[in-house]
C-alpha cells in the first residue's frame, strides 16, 4: 500500500504548469525581440557560442526537480505488508433514531445534532474497540458495518439526517434486531447496541429485541434524547412548526418510560441526553466496565519512508542542471573547426 504521510505538501505541485506557463512565456518575448533585430538564422551565425536548446534543457531539469521536491516534502512511503492486529477492546454498535422527532430543539442545538456531537465523542475515545453504525425511523439499515476506522465513522455521521429514510416511525425493534445481526463471529469479545432515540411512536418489538439481545450476551443501552415536556417539530428551511391534520402543532416528547424498560430487559444503563455532557460521561463508563477480549484488525503495518530514491533522482537532475552550459564549450567549437579544417586540407591534397 502506497500512501503520503504529509498529502499536503502536494499543492505545492499547483505552482508546475504556473512555471511552465511563465517560462514559455518568456521564451516567446525573448524570440519576438531577437526577430526585431534582425534575421534570427543571421543572428545565430552571429553568436555562435549561444546554444538554442540548452537553456531549455536546463529550466526542464530545474522544474521536475522542484515537482519531485514537493513529493519528497510530503514523505511517500509503502506499507510492506497486512498483518491482523490483535488488541484488547470491545465491538459497539450505535443505533441512531433519525425520525423527524429528532430535529426538535428542546436539546440544543437540536436532537439529532445533540446526539451526533455525543456519538463523535464516542468515537474519538475509542483505541482499540470496534464500532458500527445503524439508522432507523419506521425501518432501520446499516449505515456504516462494524469497523475500526474511526476516520469514515465519523464521516458517515457527517452524513446522517432525516431524509436517510422516507417511511416516518420509531422501528426500535427493526433497529434491536438488525445490531444483533451486525456483530462479528468472533467469540469472547464484548457486545453491546448504544440505542439513541426519543422513543416516541415507537412501533412494536423494542422489548423482546432488548430481550432477545440480552440472550446472546449483548448488553444494550439506551440515550434518551429530548425533554419530556416536548417541544415542536421546525420544519427545515422555514420558521414553521409541523401540524396535525387539524392545523395543530405536533409537541414531541420524549418517552423515558419506555427507554428505561428497553434498557432495563437488554441488561444496560438508560441516560437521558440532556445539554450537559454527562450522558458521554455516563455511557463511557458502562463501556469501560465491560470485559475487553481480543479484537483482530487488518492493518497496513512497517510503513517505509521512500524519500531516498526521490532525494537522488532530485540531486542528480540538479547535478545534470550544473554541468549544463548555457552556452557551447568554446574548447569543443574550436576541436570541431579544426576537425573541419583538416578534413578540408585532407580532401584538397587529394584533389592535386
Amino acid at each position: 500500500m502506497f500512501r503520503f504521510e504529509e498529502p499536503a505538501y502536494l499543492y505545492l505541485l499547483i505552482l508546475l504548469p504556473v512555471l511552465a506557463a511563465f517560462y514559455l512565456y518568456s521564451n516567446y518575448r525573448r524570440r519576438k525581440a531577437i526577430r526585431r533585430f534582425g534575421d534570427p538564422e543571421l543572428m545565430a551565425q552571429l553568436m555562435p557560442d549561444v546554444s538554442k536548446y540548452r537553456p531549455d534543457v536546463k529550466f526542464w531539469l530545474v522544474w521536475a526537480a522542484i515537482g519531485l521536491f514537493s513529493v519528497l516534502l510530503a514523505r511517500p512511503q509503502f506499507g510492506s505488508k497486512l498483518e491482523t492486529v490483535k488488541r484488547q477492546g470491545v465491538e459497539v454498535i450505535i443505533a441512531l433514531d433519525i425520525s423527524n422527532s429528532m430535529l426538535a430543539e428542546d436539546v440544543k442545538p437540536s436532537r439529532l445534532e445533540k446526539a451526533k456531537r455525543l456519538v463523535a465523542q464516542l468515537v474519538d475515545r475509542m483505541e482499540n474497540d470496534k464500532v458500527g453504525m445503524i439508522v432507523f425511523a419506521g425501518d432501520a439499515f446499516t449505515q456504516l458495518p462494524i469497523t475500526s476506522d474511526y476516520i469514515s465513522a465519523k464521516m458517515f455521521l457527517e452524513t446522517i439526517d432525516p431524509s436517510l429514510i422516507s417511511k416516518q416511525g420509531t422501528a426500535i425493534g427493526a433497529a434491536l434486531n438488525l445490531g444483533i445481526r451486525s456483530f462479528t463471529p468472533q467469540e469472547g469479545v464484548g457486545r453491546t447496541i448504544i440505542l439513541i432515540t426519543d422513543g416516541e411512536n415507537h412501533e412494536g418489538g423494542a422489548i423482546e429485541a432488548a430481550k432477545n439481545a440480552s440472550e446472546k450476551g449483548i448488553q444494550v443501552n439506551v440515550l434518551g434524547v429530548g425533554m419530556p415536556d416536548g417541544a415542536p417539530i421546525p420544519v427545515e428551511g422555514t420558521n414553521d412548526y409541523r401540524k396535525d391534520r387539524d392545523g395543530n402543532v405536533i409537541v414531541t416528547r420524549l418517552n423515558e418510560q419506555m427507554c428505561q424498560e428497553v434498557a432495563k430487559t437488554g441488561n444496560g444503563i438508560y441516560v437521558r441526553v440532556d445539554n450537559s455532557n454527562n450522558a458521554q460521561r455516563a455511557i463511557t463508563k458502562e463501556i469501560d466496565k465491560m470485559a475487553k477480549a481480543d479484537v483482530e484488525t487488518q492493518v497496513y503495518t512497517e510503513f517505509n519512508e521512500q524519500f531516498q530514491a526521490v532525494t537522488w533522482i532530485i540531486l542528480i537532475l540538479l547535478l545534470a542542471e550544473m554541468l549544463i552550459l548555457e552556452r557551447k564549450n568554446p574548447l569543443f567549437r574550436n576541436f570541431h573547426l579544426f576537425s573541419n579544417k583538416n578534413a578540408n586540407n585532407r580532401t584538397g591534397n587529394d584533389v592535386v
